[in-house]
């Protein structure tokens, strides 16, 4: 069977030391903002976008930029990870979807958040987390640990 794979961008936002989190109603989980990139996008541009989309944030990227130039070739905000999930796995162990992930860290002005996109979560459906509420939660333990470096590596930017 092959598998399918999408390209996607996920931000963590970070204001006043704590990360945004919703919970997912399909997944049955918390994440930060995100989906799939437009195929007339670049990732960093679509994380910015969810952001927007999904609280209404004006984002600013934490990342660095290759200084490697050329003709015709330009640096890209790195994410900070890139990751590999599994959305779609059969009974037999197979995988018919994945998402390859393009994971973002980035600072907001404010936590007020009003979603502006079709079909996204209500304002109270999201909640900030600090690194301390993130360790007392029983959130999965990649949310936890990627919540947590964000807001270190953003409250040290």
């Amino acid at each position: 069977m092959e598998t399918t794979r999408h390209f996607t961008a996920t931000t963590y936002v970070v204001n006043d030391g704590a990360t945004a989190l919703h919970a997912h109603d399909r997944l049955g989980i918390h994440l930060p903002p995100g989906g799939h990139v437009d195929r007339d996008e670049l990732p960093h541009e679509a994380a910015l976008r969810e952001v927007r989309e999904e609280t209404g944030l004006s984002a600013e990227l934490v990342a660095t930029r290759s200084s490697v130039v050329g003709p015709d070739t330009r640096g890209l905000p790195e994410p900070a990870h890139l990751m590999l999930h599994d959305i779609n796995v059969h009974e037999d162990g197979s995988v018919g979807h994945q998402h390859v992930d393009h994971l973002y860290y980035a600072r907001v002005d404010c936590r007020e958040i009003s979603p502006r996109g079709d079909d996204e979560v209500d304002p109270d459906g999201w909640r900030w987390y600090t690194p301390t509420d993130l360790a007392e939660s029983d959130l999965r333990p990649d949310v936890i640990d990627l919540g947590r470096e964000a807001i270190a590596v953003v409250d040290g930017a």
